[in-house]
Formats: structure tokens, C-alpha cells, sequence
């Protein structure tokens, strides 16, 4: 498949300063994602300076590569489907709410919604940090 001039980021996030995929950061992963059907396709060629180990990629750039590839194929599905991304014109409602705890975790569920519209919803565990670790004492 012959690839557009413009990806993705460059489309619709020109001025994002995103690590991996922001084309406003110089030093970042830059991904380039493009259409492909219904699924996003991107090619990324890593340097020596992204390694853990000679010839063995770090795998925190592992994760930047699948997470902001990852996001650039749910915004395209979702912009298919509905329309646009979450607006930034207006006022947002976001809703959380720790629907399990257990000793020093919290599991909490919460969504972000825009114009009476659900546009993205999580649930994460968080756990309470003891003493020595940096964020310790912030709260």
C-alpha cells in the first residue's frame, strides 16, 4: 500500500509534543501511523540509543510504540463510528468512583464525558505507597 504524504499525528495532532508520537517533538519515537482499511499501520526504525542491551530494544520503548500506535487505531475506530474525538470546546464531567478496596488497593472505575456523551472510561488499581517511595507524604 502506497502510504499518504501525512499521517495520522500530522493530521489531526500537528502540534502534539507527545513522546512517541507527537510530531512537535524532536527528540521523541515519532511514530507515523496511517489507515489501513479498518486497522492503522506504522513502520519505525529504532537507533542504538533505544536499547537496553546491545541489539535488544528497551522495553519501555516497546510499550510507547504499542501504547501510542494503540491510541491512533482506538481514535480512528472511534471517529469512524461516532464522529469526533473527545471536543475540547466545552466543559467535560468526569465521574470516579473506587468500586473495590482490599488492605492498600483501590480498584476505581471513572469515565470522562463531553455533552452528555461518554468518550472514555478506565478502570485502574491504585495502591497506597509506603514510606521511601518519592511519592510517599504528597497527600
Amino acid at each position: 500500500m502506497a502510504q499518504p504524504e501525512k499521517c495520522l499525528q500530522e493530521t489531526y495532532a500537528p502540534d502534539n509534543a507527545c513522546f512517541g508520537c507527537g510530531p512537535a517533538n524532536p527528540k521523541g519515537l515519532r511514530i507515523r501511523s496511517f489507515a489501513d482499511g479498518d486497522a492503522v499501520v506504522a513502520t519505525w526504525r529504532p537507533e542504538k540509543h533505544h536499547e537496553a542491551f546491545p541489539g535488544i530494544l528497551n522495553g519501555g520503548i516497546v510499550g510507547a510504540l504499542l501504547d501510542c500506535h494503540s491510541n491512533w487505531a482506538a481514535t480512528t475506530a472511534l471517529m469512524r463510528a461516532g464522529g469526533a474525538p473527545t471536543p475540547s470546546d466545552g466543559e467535560l464531567r468526569l465521574w470516579a468512583k473506587a468500586v473495590e478496596v482490599k488492605g492498600s488497593r483501590a480498584v476505581v472505575e471513572a469515565t470522562l464525558s463531553a455533552g452528555g456523551k461518554t468518550c472514555a472510561t478506565c478502570r485502574g488499581t491504585f495502591v497506597a505507597v509506603k514510606p521511601g517511595h518519592p511519592a510517599y507524604h504528597r497527600w
